[in-house]
């Protein structure tokens, strides 16, 4: 029974997702991340770009400051999601970044683009963070099921092939 239930269920792998670089940058209106990944999306997955089923890939980012007296403190926590799909009438992809931001391109390649290297994310006004505090942050990339139409999500939760994500990527900064 057990060789038969081993035999049924997929094998569980992510696909090869990763932080190729990854920095917090001061800006006028705050701090921003600049970071960049490198993937590729494979045959199962670009096949339900052009059948029309939309995916999202969201890069969460975590920043904290540790403390001596207490658990970390968790300043904070963003995430941006950016989701491509596809119009067979207009044969062009379309990006759409959780702002509303809007974007049509005519290859995937082009589209995946705002995924592999987000616009530098706005993770903190200014004033928010303590001037001159050391703060540790972690980046990741994922492919969001949560996003997925419900017909599709049993189905793609059983399939190693829908599942793309990166290791946590971690480095400190010095708040200016």
């Amino acid at each position: 029974m057990l060789a038969t239930l081993v035999a049924i269920v997929p094998a569980v792998s992510a696909a090869e997702a990763e932080v190729t670089s990854a920095k917090v940058e001061a800006t006028e209106d705050g701090y921003r991340l600049n970071a960049s990944f490198s993937f590729e999306l494979n045959h199962g997955l670009v096949d339900a770009i052009t059948k029309e089923i939309p995916l999202t890939f969201t890069t969460e980012v975590e920043v904290t400051r540790s403390r001596w007296y207490w658990f970390d403190e968790k300043t904070v926590r963003v995430a941006q999601s950016v989701r491509i799909g596809y119009n067979p009438w207009t044969r062009q992809y379309t990006a759409t970044t959780n702002n509303g931001l809007q974007q049509n391109f005519s290859t995937l390649d082009e589209a995946l683009i705002l995924v592999q290297r987000p616009r530098r994310i706005l993770l903190a006004d200014k004033n928010s963070l303590t001037s001159g505090a050391l703060y540790n942050v972690a980046v990741k990339l994922k492919l969001d099921l949560s996003y997925l139409p419900k017909t599709f999500l049993i189905a793609a939760i059983n399939n190693s092939d829908w599942r793309v994500s990166s290791d946590w990527k971690r480095f400190t900064f010095r708040a200016e």
